[in-house]
């Protein structure tokens, strides 16, 4: 179907997004065009912002607007332990539980050979170098990379690097859901239940 240009441009800007089909994108143009011109003006601001002002920590390679960022430069955080994500909205989701009160290194990915994704493709390097500057005093890594093939992938591949360091490296337990049935699970989150289980 025939839409004139600033539309069309509309709708491929919004199709280039992660997860918008064609449709989706269709009906956020049009959405975007019902808008009042200060509410576009607003959102066109607040993209250009987020992409000039913010940038990776260097410490820990998470999103921020000033570095370190503001967990990094936190001197009430335990210092001895870092947690390791996979994205930044990993680092989020960890925050909202409120019981973590260490550190954190960010990979932006996981080793995948399927899509080409190696060690050099994410952020090991950089956590490798953290951990041999003599200031940093971490005596545990905890790996909270995603319960899939591919976050096992690289879990297993830190913890070989680590051990020999004589860091000690825990993983996150995986199993089932509060408020989950056990009918609904499946075979893998079962056993990971089993192997994860704890004393009452």
């Amino acid at each position: 179907m025939y839409y004139p240009e600033p539309i069309s441009n509309l709708i491929d800007g919004f199709s280039r997004l992660p997860g918008i089909g064609p449709k989706t994108a269709q009906r956020l143009a049009f959405h975007v065009l019902g808008m009042k011109e200060d509410d576009v003006m607003d959102l066109a601001k607040a993209l250009v912002n987020a992409k000039r002002h913010l940038h990776y920590c260097s410490v820990c390679q998470n999103i921020t607007d000033i570095d370190p960022c503001r967990i990094c430069s936190d001197q009430s955080r335990r210092r001895d332990v870092i947690c390791v994500v996979q994205d930044p909205k990993d680092v989020v989701a960890m925050e909202r539980t409120r019981e973590y009160g260490g550190l954190y290194h960010v990979l932006h990915g996981a080793i995948s050979p399927i899509e080409g994704v190696g060690p050099d493709q994410i952020r090991i390097a950089e956590l490798l170098r953290r951990l041999q500057d003599p200031e940093v005093e971490c005596d545990e890594i905890i790996m909270a990379t995603n319960p899939n093939i591919e976050g096992e992938a690289t879990s297993m591949y830190l913890s070989r690097l680590l051990k020999p360091v004589g860091i000690k490296v825990t993983r996150i337990a995986h199993g089932l859901p509060v408020g989950g049935d056990l009918e609904y699970a499946d075979e893998v989150t079962l056993s990971k239940a089993l192997e994860g289980r704890r004393e009452l």
